[in-house]
């Protein structure tokens, strides 16, 4: 049963029209949140949550000091899967994949890894920029992070629809007070917020705005594959006839090549070797997907939450 249902709320309305007892697979999008830039006061806040999560976990991987490499690693390893949101698909997120602490790790592992580089020269510069780079990291993973970093903001934007939507309240309907894990941008630290919630299905409920999900990722690995890393070697390989036309290999035969199967290991050589020439793909991919963003129109957004 969705929330307008469940609630008797009459449409449209502002938020994901979830269904209170199953987890539907749409995913919070940290590109998204930041290409929607609504609502407000919520998506900027959103906004300075992750970018300021991540200044502070990336400054520690490239810390040489022990304290702060067990503190980045540390803040990487508060996440739990935020159920709240009846959003995602369990076993593909952070409990799927042996919790946070291992994911956590997978992700600290990268950043003082094979990535620390695109972190030293200020390509891998966002929370959406992680999938590119960390195997394991998709669709699921990158939602249930990005909820956790968002929490604060997302509590704030349901308080306000309990306040607009007096059914929340209504006809047995009530909210509870829970506690939470929730990023400080202040302190720039894991705290606990004492939140009032909505209660559905008898769980907590936690509303997400329309615009912060999505069916895939914006900045998936695969599609930055696809595209901009693909199209970085058509032009490494082209060749140049007598009479000035650019011969280019096609993506699909560049995809038989055995140094440019699909995965992180050739997107991270890739994007290596753009950089030593001058080029930053993952400005170029961010570039290419904010040209064609759209928001999912109200019959995507619906076949994924029926």
């Amino acid at each position: 049963m969705q929330v307008t249902t469940h609630y008797s709320i009459p449409g449209p309305v502002p938020f994901l029209d979830v269904d209170v007892s199953i987890d539907k697979p749409m995913f919070v999008d940290p590109h998204a949140i930041r290409l929607s830039g609504t609502p407000q006061p919520f998506a900027a806040d959103a906004i300075r949550c992750m970018e300021t999560f991540f200044h502070e976990v990336t400054a520690c991987a490239l810390s040489n000091r022990q304290s702060d490499q067990r503190r980045g690693l540390a803040l990487l390893q508060r996440f739990t899967e935020p159920w709240e949101t009846r959003l995602g698909l369990a076993e593909s997120g952070i409990q799927g994949h042996g919790g946070s602490d291992d994911v956590g790790e997978w992700i600290w592992d990268a950043l003082r890894g094979d990535a620390r580089m695109l972190v030293d020269v200020g390509i891998l510069t966002q929370i959406e920029d992680i999938p590119l780079f960390v195997e394991g990291v998709a669709e699921d993973i990158t939602s249930d992070l990005t909820t956790r970093i968002v929490f604060g903001p997302l509590a704030e934007f349901t308080a306000q629809m309990v306040a607009q939507f007096p059914q929340f309240t209504a006809a047995g309907h009530e909210t509870k007070k829970v506690e939470r894990q929730v990023w400080d941008p202040q302190s720039r630290q894991w705290t606990t917020a004492v939140l009032d919630l909505p209660v559905a299905d008898g769980t907590a409920l936690l509303l997400v705005p329309r615009d912060w999900a999505r069916a895939t990722l914006l900045m998936s690995a695969g599609r930055f594959y696809e595209t901009s890393t693909l199209s970085y070697v058509q032009m490494e390989q082209a060749t140049v006839t007598q009479d000035g036309k650019v011969i280019k290999t096609r993506k699909e035969d560049l995809k038989k090549q055995q140094a440019l199967g699909r995965g992180r290991a050739t997107i991270l050589e890739v994007v290596r070797r753009a950089y030593a020439n001058g080029e930053n793909l993952v400005e170029v991919f961010r570039s290419f997907v904010d040209s064609k963003y759209e928001p999912h129109d109200d019959d995507r957004i619906n076949s994924k939450l029926a």
